[in-house]
């Protein structure tokens, strides 16, 4: 296999006469060679990967089977609607029995930070993990490279069919491989739909033109780029369009566990003699077969050291051991390891590293603020905002009335009929709440009343009242909610 080599020369070079005199020549002497040795498809060709079983295989198509979720959630139903909803127009998201409104959306910034140092953390230990076993570019690739093998054959059988002229069999084999990928993307644009909108309903209108034309966009959108990245750009996406790739860099150190080449006991490498005995080989365990290259998705040699290409999908891991099988020497001349354990230095527990108590602190107060949010989550809420002009008038009887708007958040998928309740005096009067307020799904209904306490009984200017609101579900459920205001006479 044979990938473009990227001119990183030219630019070590000027890296090197522009270094600082107090960083060693050796040291960036190294950096060139090494940064030399790189090789990065820069899209000349199509990479072509060998796919072999393996136990690393296995893993990844399991991994990889978490996007099924993406694609089957839109369909689960709870409570006689769909499970999962993100209902834009109303602002309305439902996730199971619990509904969302924009009030309750600090919790977004929670959840965006725990996934962002979430995959802080999977990269300072186990390296760019998300990239190979889970990102839904790598997946989707993964997916499409697997069709066309099974339509075209192994990399050599795929390099010969692109070579060859236009034929009625190439014509037919291209068709069928291109319309599939197709449909994967137009499944893609479509569940991606089917989350913000009623998912049978969607199936229904989609295909007749009666949909939203909002979703028709997205679909095109959604599938075309699902063709264009996963079944031509691949490994380029990855090199030139991610930006993950470019910052995971800084995020490592020597302890980071990585997909890695031993080269103390791999070097020289040299092909198997016959005769020879392992008592007197000449050459290391590495037989310089290229298995590791052939099966890598973005076409690096991990021989070469970490680069950036590599997205630590461990496939060449799966590559050595069975070349290593085949000729009776150990697994691991590639494997997971930390810089520190290559050079023989002593290695650090994961416990005793800062970096991960810290991000261990974080995710901590992140996840538990979710907990916290959701739990705390009210099927209604009550408001009460105080009449500001008069704070309170003096009626005939001698009595003392103050005004309150109360504001009500219906968070259930159902109208509510909500009755209003006062406590905190026994002599107080509620005016306005006679009859039970109906309140919509998903909106805030106000109702005005009146508060009336017989001035004899005022002990201070100011003292506390609490409002309560009760509804009974449709399922026979209660619920409830109060709110804490402020009654306020004349001064003693």
């Amino acid at each position: 296999m044979i990938a473009c080599r990227v001119e990183q020369g030219s630019v070590l070079k000027m890296v090197k006469s522009m270094s600082s005199p107090d960083v060693p020549p050796t040291a960036v002497d190294a950096l060139y060679e090494e940064a030399d040795r790189w090789q990065i498809n820069t899209g000349g060709q199509t990479i072509h990967a060998k796919r072999i079983p393996g136990r690393w295989r296995t893993i990844k198509w399991l991994t990889a089977s978490v996007w099924l979720i993406y694609l089957l959630g839109p369909y689960l139903r709870w409570e006689g609607r769909q499970a999962v909803l993100f209902d834009i127009p109303n602002r309305q998201y439902h996730l199971f029995s619990a509904t969302v409104l924009p009030q309750d959306f600090w919790m977004l910034s929670l959840l965006l930070l725990f996934f962002a140092i979430l995959l802080a953390v999977m990269t300072a230990l186990v390296g760019r993990v998300w990239c190979g076993f889970f990102c839904f570019q790598t997946v989707w690739t993964d997916i499409f490279t697997w069709i066309e093998e099974k339509l075209e054959g192994p990399p050599p059988a795929r390099r010969k069919l692109d070579q060859a002229p236009m034929s009625l069999d190439k014509l037919r084999i291209k068709s069928i491989k291109h319309a599939l990928w197709i449909l994967i993307g137009f499944l893609t644009g479509f569940s991606f739909v089917a989350w913000f909108t009623d998912a049978p309903t969607l199936w229904q209108t989609f295909f007749v033109g009666e949909a939203n034309g909002t979703a028709y966009v997205t679909v095109a959108l959604f599938a075309a780029g699902t063709y264009v990245l996963a079944g031509f750009l691949r490994e380029q996406t990855c090199f030139w369009l991610c930006p993950y790739a470019r910052i995971q860099g800084v995020m490592l150190d020597r302890t980071t566990i990585v997909p890695t080449y031993d080269e103390q006991r791999g070097e020289p490498r040299g092909r198997v003699k016959r005769g020879e005995t392992e008592d007197h080989r000449t050459t290391g365990d590495c037989v310089d077969c290229n298995q590791c290259v052939a099966v890598c998705p973005t076409g690096i040699d991990i021989r070469e050291g970490q680069q950036e290409g590599c997205i630590t999908c461990a496939l060449c891991l799966d590559a050595c051991d069975q070349v290593m099988d085949k000729v009776g020497r150990p697994h691991g001349l590639i494997r997971y390891a930390s810089l520190d354990e290559l050079e023989g230095r002593p290695t650090k527990a994961l416990l005793m590293r800062p970096r991960v108590w810290v991000y261990g602190a974080i995710l901590f107060v992140a996840m538990a603020g979710i907990v916290y949010g959701f739990t705390a989550l009210a099927p209604i809420e009550l408001k009460a905002l105080h009449e500001r002009a008069p704070l309170f008038v003096l009626l005939s009887d001698g009595s003392i009335q103050n005004k309150y708007t109360l504001k009500i958040l219906n968070k259930v998928p159902e109208t509510l009929s909500v009755t209003i309740s006062v406590s905190g005096r026994d002599d107080m009067t509620l005016v306005g709440a006679e009859k039970p307020v109906i309140a919509e799904p998903g909106g805030v209904t106000p109702t005005v009343v009146f508060v009336r306490i017989p001035r004899r009984s005022l002990v201070a200017e100011q003292q506390p009242v609490i409002f309560h609101a009760e509804a009974i579900r449709s399922s026979g459920a209660r619920i409830e909610t109060e709110r804490e205001s402020v009654f306020v006479g004349p001064r003693q």
